[in-house]
């Protein structure tokens, strides 16, 4: 063999070993996630359920990475403003997107989504689960129960009033499936999120709101709002003396609201992986625990392909409502 073969022989051996070291850096850079701060995209602003369990979980979650996760609020359209922001980062496992059952209703209720939840991004995991509840404004309000709020309700059409985090999220819907099954009109008023749709039932310029539990439960634990019944059919352990929906006449009237996690389609597998174990390893603390449990909430187990195919049911159960509620953007 010639001198001038071989060496173009020794040139392909260091070019491929160059690159097998590439490949291995690049491998090691990711399974090391997180190597700098993970940024996480909550669709609604301050004060609602989303943000409620995303900042206690990313301080957990800074504890076990030793990396800082930053809250990045991005509310607007029900919710769908940040889930198409995030729809659109960079897919390196340094931003995710903690969205919520409204990202499910959202597909029937806008025609226009400029995003696919199921296409572009992948499931994570399912981070808490809370019932829905139906709040109200004592101050405003002179109904004790659920009867006579209902009674009130169909007395004077339209006279009340229900706030939601904005259209086409589970507040609104559980909102227009409550009007279904009890046969009442309450005027809906849509907000940029649950937070500044709780404070303004808080100052009263509200009447009621459906509220997933986990953003009312302090307000209802005060008393400054005031819990008429607990969907679903049993009471919640963290707030027994409030009827479920089975005791209060409306056997029917299930809404639960879950928040889980998502990553940018493109997300390497192994960043997938590390980010679930990591979450888990969160959810696991006793302080988390003590705040899910405080706020009525449970930790699901369910993660990657199971909770995708959970989304996915939940997308299918949410457009049947939308369609029996007669449910529009307005």
């Amino acid at each position: 063999m010639s001198s001038s073969f071989q060496r173009r022989d020794v040139l392909r051996l260091a070019a491929a070993g160059a690159a097998a070291a590439t490949l291995g850096g690049a491998a090691y850079a990711q399974s090391a996630w997180p190597a700098k701060p993970v940024t996480l995209v909550v669709p609604f602003p301050a004060g609602g359920g989303t943000d409620a369990f995303a900042r206690p979980l990313s301080a957990q979650f800074s504890k076990v990475t030793g990396q800082t996760l930053v809250i990045d609020n991005r509310g607007g359209a029900g919710g769908t403003l940040g889930a198409s922001i995030a729809a659109k980062a960079q897919p390196d496992g340094y931003t995710l997107f903690m969205g919520a059952v409204h990202h499910a209703i959202a597909p029937s209720v806008y025609p226009k989504l400029d995003y696919d939840i199921e296409k572009d991004f992948v499931p994570l995991m399912l981070l808490a689960s809370v019932p829905q509840v139906v709040v109200i404004n004592p101050k405003r309000v002179s109904a004790t129960t659920l009867k006579d709020f209902v009674a009130e309700a169909k007395k004077n059409p339209g006279k009340l009033n229900y706030a939601s985090a904005g259209a086409g999220t589970s507040h609104h819907l559980a909102g227009e499936l409550f009007k279904l099954q009890t046969n009442t009109f309450i005027t809906h008023i849509p907000y940029r999120g649950a937070g500044p749709a709780l404070q303004d039932l808080i100052a009263g310029n509200v009447d009621c709101m459906f509220d997933g539990l986990g953003s009312s439960a302090q307000h209802i634990k005060a008393g400054r709002i005031k819990a008429l019944m607990m969907a679903g059919g049993k009471r919640n352990p963290a707030f027994p003396d409030v009827p479920s929906a089975s005791e209060a006449g409306l056997p029917e009237y299930t809404v639960t609201t879950w928040y889980g996690l998502w990553a940018p389609k493109g997300t390497p597998a192994d960043v997938q992986a590390k980010i679930v174990e990591d979450m888990k390893k969160a959810l696991a603390t006793e302080e988390l625990k003590a705040i899910w449990a405080n706020n009525g909430a449970e930790i699901p187990n369910l993660a990657t392909t199971a909770y995708g195919g959970f989304v996915s049911s939940e997308i299918k159960r949410w457009a049947s409502v939308v369609k029996a509620s007669g449910a529009k953007i307005e």
